[in-house]
């Protein structure tokens, strides 16, 4: 009988004692990662778990062709965009080696078609939106720190290591032959790959017409050398007025599930969507004022946003790595560093091609099963708009520093922080558009169609699965509502948004989640998240309806040059 569900620790003493002694690296670090197993068993082959319809699984995924009108772009930036694409794919293969290991190791073992696409788009063979369940019959559970850790290291060894850069953004965690562990920064990691793409950044920035892009390129093309990413972040700040904009580097560290701290690669190439976003400039005005009405005692609330941020909307045209690895984000708020958060603010990208498919894909269909009838009239692609923008400034709401000497927000929260940011940005976003409403700087629609489009969001977004940080954040703010009566469900199965106690809800969970954040309460947050981030037994029938009625959880893009026509 095949043993089944088994995470084999692949042993590299032996290899490593020829690479290395007395923890010592003989060769590159480079070569001594291109050499490293990752976290893949070894098996000659992969076959699906029986226990998974993969078939089924890769059907919930609609596909959407990514492109934009670049009629308006000059020639030199037209030209910039191909060597934007092959910087992309690069962090692409840096982060498959972040996520499991060897891309073409792994996938070239899996004869089932079916389970070798299913695993390109979860970059791996755990099913990230069913709380990373193995669909590979020879693998089981995911390690929680990915492969950015030894598979069997555990908090406690990470612990007793000495080393001030452990906790970096930027660095691996890998094992000497003699077992000790040994901190290797992602610039030594990926040598070769990194220095292709900042010599492609380079290229592109001597094209660039715009000075505030060409700096930032070039910036951004000595950070991928150095893992030093302030000053770029600094000059991406500072770009105002340029038509394109990349997204690229170690970003997001959402993959890190172990202590949340390192760093995945990603990429996004972005046309600027010139009428929108004229539409949104005067909202980043606002952030200081904003932050002095939230639901929260003063002390919570004395950092003042950097108002020097902005609100664009563009048309993506390319998603690699950590970003396109299973559901695909709609908005982006950066940078994540904190001090230039306070001091510049930060960057609100709403990706509106992409919302716009997951609206007509998946939300509307969605609602026309879950939304009592008498609201569904309320589901607005301006209010899916809205809410997806705010959550994003709401990131730069709150404080940043702990009130109680335990560091940052982020640092003293630790694997607990992005679930509760993430609850953060959803709550303090409607709370927003309600008192835009009310001071009249929001014209379109009414603050009804918001509150009924998030709604509907929850249900769109909780199909992501639980497990990961938006999805446990959906599920703390649907229970916190169900709680206090911010809806009620129907004998149908349909659900009505009872407007005045979920106005409230939301001040209310606002108030207590900055609170929570301010006081650095890792203890309380970590049991609020445990007991409040599980979907019910009745929602979960409900959304087995969404999955008889066929609709899509998310969707996967159909990308490259050849879509602009390059």
């Amino acid at each position: 009988m095949m043993l089944r569900k088994v995470m084999t620790v692949v042993a590299v003493t032996g290899m490593l004692a020829m690479l290395a002694g007395c923890g010592k690296s003989t060769k590159t670090e480079e070569a001594m990662e291109n050499s490293h197993p990752g976290i893949i068993p070894a098996a000659e082959a992969f076959t699906p778990d029986q226990a998974t319809d993969v078939a089924q699984r890769l059907s919930i995924f609609a596909p959407v062709t990514l492109t934009a009108d670049i009629s308006h772009l000059s020639e030199k930036e037209k030209q910039m965009l191909p060597l934007l694409f092959d910087a992309a794919a690069i962090m692409d293969e840096i982060f498959w080696q972040q996520a499991i290991g060897n891309k073409e190791n792994f996938l070239s073992r899996i004869s089932d078609e079916s389970a070798r696409k299913f695993a390109g788009i979860n970059y791996g063979p755990w099913d990230r939106m069913n709380g990373n369940k193995s669909f590979i019959a020879e693998i089981g559970e995911k390690p929680l720190g990915a492969n950015f850790y030894p598979a069997d290291m555990t908090k406690e060894e990470f612990d007793t290591l000495q080393h001030p850069d452990k906790s970096s953004l930027y660095t691996l965690i890998r094992r000497n032959n003699d077992g000790t562990l040994r901190v290797v920064w992602y610039h030594q990691a990926y040598a070769s790959k990194v220095k292709k793409a900042a010599d492609l950044l380079k290229q592109a920035a001597s094209l660039a017409e715009d000075a505030g892009l060409k700096k930032y390129l070039e910036l951004r093309a000595e950070a991928l050398l150095t893992d030093k990413y302030q000053e770029s972040d600094f000059a991406w700040m500072d770009m105002k007025t340029a038509n394109i904009d990349f997204v690229v580097g170690p970003i997001e560290n959402y993959e890190d599930a172990l202590f949340g701290t390192k760093a995945a690669q990603e990429a996004f190439i972005l046309i600027k969507d010139v009428e929108w976003s004229q539409r949104l400039t005067r909202f980043a005005a606002l952030l200081p004022e904003l932050q002095k009405g939230l639901p929260v005692d003063q002390k919570y609330k004395n950092e003042v946003p950097g108002s020097d941020a902005d609100l664009n909307a563009y048309d993506v045209v390319y998603y690699a790595g950590d970003c396109n690895s299973g559901s695909k984000t709609i908005a982006i708020n950066l940078p994540n560093d904190e001090q230039v958060q306070l001091q510049k603010g930060s960057r609100k990208l709403q990706l509106k091609n992409a919302m716009k498919a997951k609206f007509e894909k998946i939300l509307v269909p969605i609602a026309g099963e879950l939304i009592d009838a008498s609201q569904r009239g309320y589901i607005q692609f301006d209010a899916f708009f809205a809410n997806t923008m705010f959550h994003e400034v709401a990131h730069g709401l709150g404080i940043k520093n702990t009130l109680t000497g335990k560091g940052t927000v982020r640092e003293a929260l630790k694997e607990q922080y992005s679930a509760i940011e993430e609850a953060k940005a959803d709550i303090l976003g409607l709370y927003m558009v309600t008192k835009l409403y009310e001071m009249g700087e929001l014209h379109e629609g009414e603050v009804m169609d918001n509150y009924v489009t998030f709604m509907a969001g929850i249900f769109r977004s909780v199909r992501f699965g639980a497990a990961s940080a938006h999805g446990k954040a959906n599920m703390l703010t649907f229970n916190y509502f169900s709680e206090n009566g911010a809806f009620t469900h129907q004998e149908d199965g349909t659900y009505m948004v009872n407007f005045d106690k979920m106005k409230l809800a939301v001040e209310s969970l606002g108030g207590m989640i900055l609170t929570l954040q301010g006081d650095g309460a890792y203890d309380q947050v970590k049991d609020l998240i445990l007991t409040k981030s599980v979907i019910p037994g009745q929602l979960q029938q409900d959304l087995d309806k969404l999955k008889t009625a066929g609709i899509p959880v998310d969707i996967v893009f159909e990308q490259g040059k050849s879509n602009l026509g390059l």
